[in-house]
């Protein structure tokens, strides 16, 4: 059992809620001491059926790994309600970036992290466990609500493409929660952008560089030109981003290269504006390849489409019942990542993304809190609590 404790103290709790804290914990150091690397969610996925099937329910698990290559498809579970409140999803992915195999969770009081040489995994490791948590206190205080989905996603860090993969007609919610994203809990982002990915193939011409560069075309230099030509690179306007991040090119110094890629993307909270930057970056890039008397090839793919949640929106309302409750001011926020809710919301299932308190994310350093994860469940457990039941009698259990 790979697991380093630091103990200051900290007794055994439960919350107010019912939420136990102890097995939250285990439950999130046992799923950090998993490993599940983008696209070998495995081991992950047959944990956290066997944590629901020990529960009393019964998980599915779709195709998304086939249509992708991995190894694991998206884990789904429906918690059969009691009342006939409207269905309500909650979601998170099952997947680390790298480093993260041999993840040693590391536990100093109030704070969880890696012992420095790999990532926590709590991106979204931490969000798996408080879903998982409040599954399970739903079955213990026998809570009044309507049937609640939980899917468990694959592959999120490499393009959301577990969620891309989710038949959503197996998930028929009215309102979806994603656990993945940071800041203090109430944190809610309500505004993501659309994504576009775009690569330049640069051909030039290759020649003898000693002999006879004169005869070449110099694929580089074309893209050097026209990288350096851009109107903009990495902050547009407080909506908007866009990044050259992979440029590979060349065979030997010899040989005056005939061919360069390049890959980059464009982001922007605004469908309106990411067309617009977009093609001012395929006009621009363009012209100066062409300058140099070089050839260029443009792909572009919309990677994801954004979203914008009202604040007057039916979401809002619950959520914002929700946090009254707990005593939590309620932050909605805009951010430029993208998310499996990014997903969702093209598919039709309106959704938010919640924070689970994960700090320093991607990161060696990475941490979270176990108050934050405690009071992320709390939240969950809330916001089932206050979907309110289409006939009021039907609460009665």
């Amino acid at each position: 059992m790979r697991i380093k404790i630091i103990p200051e103290g900290r007794e055994k709790e439960m919350s107010n809620v019912g939420v136990n804290t102890e097995r939250l914990v285990k439950t999130f150091c046992e799923l950090v001491r998993t490993d599940s690397t983008s696209g070998n969610e495995r081991q992950m996925a047959d944990l956290i059926k066997k944590k629901l099937e020990e529960m009393g329910y019964r998980p599915e698990e779709d195709n998304a790994g086939e249509t992708i290559g991995g190894n694991a498809g998206n884990v789904i579970v429906k918690v059969p309600g009691n009342t006939d409140a409207p269905p309500l999803l909650f979601m998170a992915h099952m997947d680390t970036v790298e480093p993260g195999k041999g993840k040693t969770p590391v536990i100093s009081g109030d704070i969880i992290k890696s012992d420095g040489t790999t990532v926590l995994g709590g991106d979204d490791l931490a969000g798996c466990a408080c879903i998982l948590e409040a599954i399970n206190v739903l079955n213990e205080q026998k809570v009044p609500h309507g049937d609640v989905y939980a899917v468990f996603s694959i592959a999120e860090e490499t393009g959301l493409c577990g969620a891309k993969a989710l038949d959503v007609f197996r998930v028929p919610a009215k309102y979806a929660f994603v656990l993945d994203e940071g800041g203090p809990i109430g944190t809610v982002a309500v505004k993501a952008p659309y994504h576009n990915k775009i690569r330049f193939i640069v051909r030039g011409k290759a020649a003898h560089a000693g002999v006879c560069p004169e005869e070449g075309i110099n694929a580089v230099r074309a893209a050097a030109r026209a990288v350096a030509s851009l109107p903009f690179m990495g902050r547009i306007d407080e909506e908007s981003t866009c990044n050259i991040g992979r440029i590979k090119g060349g065979r030997a110094t010899n040989i005056v290269p005939d061919e360069v890629v390049l890959d980059g993307e464009l982001r922007s909270i605004s469908e309106e504006k990411l067309e617009k930057y977009t093609n001012e970056w395929v006009k621009s890039f363009r012209n100066s390849v062409e300058a140099e008397k070089a050839l260029v090839e443009i792909e572009v793919k919309r990677e994801y489409g954004g979203y914008s949640i009202s604040e007057d929106h039916p979401i809002m309302g619950l959520l914002k019942k929700a946090t009254a409750v707990l005593n939590l001011p309620l932050l909605p926020v805009k951010t430029g990542g993208g998310s499996d809710t990014n997903v969702l919301n093209t598919k039709g299932i309106p959704a938010v993304n919640l924070s689970v308190g994960m700090t320093n994310v991607h990161g060696t350093n990475e941490q979270i809190s176990v108050s934050d994860m405690t009071r992320a469940t709390e939240l969950i457990l809330e916001i089932i609590k206050q979907m309110p039941a289409r006939n009021r009698k039907m609460n009665k259990i």
